[in-house]
């Protein structure tokens, strides 16, 4: 088993008062090491630094937070070439009770792991996924972050695993589709490609964002819409996105099929010149 980071030092184990193992009180980044940098690591500053001023928790160090990545990784002999960092800030050990009475200071963990690479065959096939019965909660003050409750996920990853799918979307209370249960999905149909809007739940993936933001800067538009299952045997193409792999094309989803089309392959090929290697296929 892997060791931990606490707070600057190597740790098996953690306060059975801490808020986040009692409460979920807390936030979390999984950031891709690549060639001895972590990828997009900016954006998941900003969304980490975001998410501690909703929680009201002292943001740490940038630079400590690096530092500590590169010495989990080290701390646990993972070459830092094509690796995971995991960090968790949760509110840190205090009485008991919803309110933070006698909290001192947020514990900061961070793990490093190895990171096993998809196969090729899913980026030049694609991947089959499905749409999950648990539906996410709506409504959220904290939609579009990371934090320590993730209940809906696990949940529906067990939709997931029992089907054997790749991955699997989830809807809101409305049954519109907002993102996987690792992944954020964007839609192509004539010509245009979409991604739900998040600002009532899920999360907004930073590789989301760099896919919006580097097709913005190469002319292409992205538009925010509600899509439900009963209109993807209307589309052209569609792909999931995430900060470990990238982008993956899907080829099937419940009755639905499709084939890996010029959009995503123009996706795909765009990314792989922006820092995404995974994609250069």
């Amino acid at each position: 088993m892997a060791d931990w980071i606490c707070n600057g030092k190597v740790v098996e184990t953690i306060s059975i008062n801490d808020r986040g193992l009692q409460y979920g009180d807390g936030l979390f980044e999984t950031v891709a090491i690549r060639d001895g940098e972590p990828r997009l690591w900016a954006y998941h500053m900003e969304r980490l630094s975001k998410g501690c001023e909703l929680l009201g928790f002292t943001m740490p160090s940038k630079k400590e937070l690096l530092e500590g990545v590169f010495e989990a990784l080290a701390t646990n002999g993972v070459p830092s070439t094509y690796a995971v960092a995991k960090i968790i800030i949760s509110a840190g050990a205090g009485k008991r009770g919803y309110a933070r009475g006698g909290v001192e200071s947020p514990t900061v963990l961070i793990g490093g792991f190895e990171s096993e690479r998809p196969s090729a065959d899913a980026y030049r096939d694609g991947v089959g996924i499905m749409v999950c019965k648990t539906r996410l909660a709506t409504g959220s003050a904290f939609a579009g972050l990371k934090t320590l409750n993730r209940l809906e996920q696990v949940a529906a990853q067990s939709e997931v695993k029992e089907e054997d799918a790749y991955e699997g979307l989830t809807m809101d209370a409305d049954g519109n589709l907002i993102c996987g249960t690792m992944s954020n999905v964007f839609f192509i149909k004539d010509n245009c490609i979409s991604t739900p809007p998040l600002d009532r739940c899920g999360v907004a993936g930073v590789m989301r964002r760099h896919i919006i933001e580097t097709l913005h800067e190469n002319g292409i538009q992205i538009d925010f819409r509600h899509t439900n299952p009963s209109d993807l045997s209307s589309l052209d193409e569609l792909f999931l996105s995430n900060s470990q792999f990238g982008v993956v094309p899907v080829n099937k989803c419940g009755d639905n099929a499709w084939q890996v089309g010029e959009h995503v392959r123009t996706v795909m090929a765009i990314l792989a010149n922006n820092g995404v290697d995974e994609c250069r296929q």
